[in-house]
């Protein structure tokens, strides 16, 4: 099997690293530790199991965003869009948002 690289536009890569503080700090999470586990988690199905997920191609409206998209769903309340471009294994990580976001009402 071909290696599979995933790497990320540094806003994204900016936006995980600051991700556990920012929903510490809007008290999603009552410990930081907490928030830091779900961050991983999401980081962890990024890296090791999005190329392993099924896709779909992006509307029109989002493209923006990315070509492609796969969904990470931790919770009941919450699921992460990760849009991406691809390229035989290569993976370019273009934005990252969840349902919360108005935005993504086309989804």
């Amino acid at each position: 099997m071909e290696k599979v690289s995933i790497q990320y536009l540094p806003e994204i890569e900016d936006f995980i690293n600051n991700l556990s503080d920012l929903l510490f700090e809007k008290e999603y999470f009552s410990f930081y530790e907490y928030s830091a586990n779900y961050v991983d988690n999401l980081t962890f199905f990024i890296e090791k199991e999005l190329f392993n997920f099924p896709y779909k191609k992006a509307p029109i409206k989002l493209k923006k965003f990315g070509s492609n998209y796969a969904f990470y769903k931790p919770n009941n309340r919450t699921t992460w869009y990760i849009f991406f471009e691809k390229s035989n294994n290569r993976y370019l990580i273009t934005y990252i948002t969840n349902n919360h976001v108005k935005e993504l009402n086309d989804l």
